[in-house]
């Protein structure tokens, strides 16, 4: 009982956020691991309530989609991200986007034509967004092939998230119009000090490749990661060791710094200089 009263006081404080528009987005970059430069940033949304506090996604994301709110917190993400991009283009910065969304979106039919209408409106171009889903969805997404199919039709590259985490099969890999493969994190931090991670992680890159998929590394939080992960062949590379997800206001600043940042994380000095480096690069 209290805890369906919970979900209940949640859920109005949910609400409420969305309608009155105190829910936020926060950017986190993606770095091509060749050159260190910023491929997309990730769209990540935040809510911040005055009675509940912080809370994760992982818990109101579910919450939405039980009742039937996944789709207002959707549309309300998209239009808020393209938005966002065009600020950062009039200033001067033109970069791609990265958008989370849930697979019970996909069932409606007429999804991927809202999606590009969404972005024509805005004058946003569509190859510009890739839309990331979770492995564990897989398995309903390979019912829904008509609609992603549609998605790359149009231009919007589709992300398979956390991989090497849920069920799917490497047929449904196979099957599914994917562009990008992100390795998951558990991985990541395991490689560097577990020769069976290395070996999946490694595995996992060749399989991207070979299907003609980008692979990208997530939760990337040390240089020994990041040398390990451009070793094997990772294209992308996101986590904390970059950046941790920004106000929209702090990506064209944190994209200044990362340039210089950059040649000190893939040529690092003794590791008391590299570390002064660092730290005097990020207050920057």
């Amino acid at each position: 009982m209290n805890a369906a009263l919970g979900e209940i006081g949640l859920l109005d404080g949910f609400e409420r956020a969305l309608i009155n528009n105190r829910l936020h987005m926060v950017y986190q970059p993606k770095v091509s691991l060749d050159d260190g430069a910023l491929m997309r940033v990730e769209a990540l949304v935040r809510w911040d309530d005055p009675q509940h506090g912080s809370i994760a996604p992982s818990r109101f994301v579910p919450l939405a989609e039980r009742h039937g709110l996944i789709d207002s917190l959707t549309q309300w993400g998209l239009r808020t991200t393209l938005r966002q991009w065009l600020s950062w283009r009039t200033a001067g910065l033109d970069t791609c986007l990265a958008f989370n969304i849930s697979a019970l979106s996909l069932q409606h039919l007429d999804f991927p034509d809202l999606v590009e209408r969404m972005c024509r409106g805005l004058d946003v171009p569509t190859d510009r967004l890739v839309l990331e889903l979770t492995e564990g969805a897989t398995q309903p997404l390979v019912k829904l092939m008509d609609t992603l199919t549609r998605f790359r039709i149009k231009g919007i590259g589709l992300a398979i998230d956390d991989f090497g985490t849920g069920y799917s099969s490497l047929m449904q890999l196979r099957q599914l119009p994917f562009t990008e493969v992100k390795i998951d994190r558990f991985f990541i931090a395991d490689a560097t000090h577990n020769r069976d991670s290395r070996v999946i992680v490694k595995a996992i890159i060749d399989l991207a490749h070979g299907l003609g998929l980008t692979a990208t590394a997530e939760g990337v939080e040390t240089i020994e990661q990041l040398a390990l992960m451009r070793e094997l062949g990772a294209d992308v590379g996101q986590g904390y060791l970059f950046a941790q997800p920004l106000e929209p206001s702090d990506l064209i600043p944190w994209a200044a710094r990362h340039t210089r940042r950059w040649k000190m994380l893939v040529n690092p000095p003794a590791e008391s200089t590299m570390r002064r480096r660092l730290e005097g690069a990020a207050l920057a």
